[in-house]
């Protein structure tokens, strides 16, 4: 009997020993599914993190795009994948947070079909204008959104996205009436600001920042609670007459749900080295992106209260998809 509990000790040693191996050395690539289009928000900040990952598991870590229903098609991969580490998904405010209060039904349960990672990065959005516009700060949005009731449009990635809902909530702010006009991705929604088909939009900085910096667009503020170190100089919807109002992006790395305990430790340990490295500060805070990490089960308790929070803007707004 002695020896048949040793011989259970030595296999659970030897099962953890795997996992960990596994998690350190992966024998064939890793996927990193973004659920948007390559080139927008999500996918600026997925690729620094998956070329870096690779390194530190040397491994390779392909970013795979799976844009569709804001997100949802690319999230439900990642859902119903084995549970085995080769399957990641960069999820975001929307996918996780929003998504389960615009859609009558989701095919995945954003918490229970998920393990969540690390929390890696943030960012507010900007309100920028193509620069033909006559406005140069909230003010004056303001008050010619006034005078033309419902003539001014603001693009976004597709409805009941964060872009969509901060469009929301500052019309229920400052009482004006904007007109939406939904994208397939954020990219495609910028084009058309900077071509003038469309006045305005909602966008995470890093999508704009470019386009703001060569004068192609004008950001006339920020949604943060602070004002972004990218563009000191762009006041916060806050601090622009409007108190208390702030909106923020995020982006985290989620795992399909019953990730063995060992490969999700090691999973976050080196994405929170990574999002501690300057190496990757140098990457996104120049694009008005703030490292942030929350790992674990921390990561877990504050996607909860982004569920509550995102789902009151849903409510509030009447913003439904089919």
């Amino acid at each position: 009997m002695r020896n048949f509990f040793r011989l259970v000790a030595l296999s659970g040693v030897l099962v953890l020993a795997t996992v960990q191996a596994t998690a350190q050395n992966p024998s064939r690539p890793i996927r990193l599914i973004v659920p948007f289009v390559a080139g927008g928000p999500s996918d600026i900040v997925a690729r620094p993190l998956g070329q870096m990952l690779g390194d530190a598991l040397k491994a390779m870590v392909i970013i795979d795009n799976r844009p569709g229903a804001g997100g949802s098609m690319g999230s439900d991969v990642v859902a119903k994948s084995a549970p085995d580490g080769y399957t990641l998904l960069m999820g975001t405010a929307g996918t996780h947070a929003i998504n389960p209060a615009l859609y009558k039904k989701l095919p995945f349960d954003p918490v229970k079909d998920f393990t969540p990672i690390a929390l890696v990065a943030t960012a507010p959005l900007a309100i920028v204008v193509n620069p033909s516009q006559p406005v140069n700060d909230v003010a004056s949005l303001v008050a010619l959104a006034k005078k033309m009731p419902g003539k001014i449009s603001y693009g976004s990635a597709g409805n009941g996205t964060p872009h969509h809902l901060t469009g929301e909530m500052f019309k229920a702010a400052a009482g004006i009436d904007l007109q939406h006009v939904p994208y397939k991705g954020s990219p495609q929604a910028l084009t058309d600001v900077i071509g003038g088909q469309i006045q305005m939009m909602f966008d995470p900085l890093q999508s704009s920042m470019a386009h703001i910096q060569t004068g192609k667009v004008r950001a006339i503020a920020v949604t943060g609670a602070q004002r972004s170190a990218a563009l000191p100089n762009v006041p916060t919807v806050a601090e622009s007459g409007f108190p208390g109002f702030e909106t923020t992006q995020w982006w985290g790395v989620f795992a399909p749900a019953n990730l063995p305990a060992a490969q999700a430790a090691t999973l976050a340990a080196e994405i929170e080295r990574i999002v501690r490295s300057s190496a990757f500060r140098d990457r996104l805070e120049p694009l008005g992106v703030l490292p942030t990490v929350l790992t674990l089960g921390a990561f877990g308790e504050f996607q909860r209260r982004e569920l509550a929070k995102w789902g009151k803007a849903v409510r509030d707004s009447g913003a439904t998809v089919d």
